[in-house]
């Protein structure tokens, strides 16, 4: 279903505006909707007007969140890196170089998303259609992957410029073997050995 025409304007301020505990709670219902919704049939299965009856909200209101379905999945991955982070926060993560713990780390978020292969499409397929309307939540989707990889480097010290290129890089990396593999061009093995391969040359210890 295409979005009103008045989408495009009233989405941004949506987003940028601070919001009440109310909309926070509507907000939160609607990318867990979203999320089930994906994990029972991907990308196609995310259709606005469900998504609307599932997390209670009006039509209209749910335009104003979120302008088009890509936007709402968009967001939807940006929401599941952040609880990936969050997740990883709660304890040391292991490994005596960075090498050992950004593979640790990006194993875990590969790991994470093969589980559930229909999510999985839904998510990145919706990255691949992002075009400059949903520059901020895909921005938002690259700092939270960002964070993750810094995260590992780092171990809570300050991120240098050199840190944030090289998270640039593995990111990418890592986004285009999710592509591969839901394609079926590499196993579920070879992602990982790909992956694995990027850390090592970007990260010489």
């Amino acid at each position: 279903m295409a979005a009103p025409s008045t989408a495009s304007t009233t989405g941004p301020t949506a987003a940028t505006e601070p919001e009440t505990s109310a909309q926070r709670a509507r907000r939160a219902r609607i990318i867990q909707a979203t999320l089930a919704l994906a994990s029972r049939g991907g990308y196609e299965a995310v259709q606005m007007r469900e998504v609307a009856e599932r997390s209670e909200v009006a039509l209209g209101t749910l335009y104003r969140y979120f302008p088009s379905k890509v936007h709402l999945l968009v967001s939807a991955m940006a929401h599941e890196l952040e609880r990936m982070r969050i997740r990883l926060q709660r304890k040391a993560i292991p490994g005596e170089t960075r090498q050992q713990r950004v593979s640790y780390v990006l194993e875990r978020s590969t790991h994470s998303l093969q589980r559930d292969p229909n999510l999985t499409e839904a998510l990145v397929r919706a990255m691949m259609a992002a075009d400059a309307t949903v520059a901020q939540e895909v921005t938002g989707v690259r700092n939270q992957m960002a964070d993750l990889i810094i995260q590992a480097m780092r171990e809570g010290a300050a991120p240098t410029a050199e840190d944030e290129a090289y998270a640039g890089i593995l990111q990418d990396v890592w986004f285009a073997r999710q592509i591969a593999w839901l394609g079926g061009r590499v196993s579920s093995e070879e992602i990982w050995d790909d992956i694995e391969q990027a850390i090592a040359l970007v990260l010489r210890d």
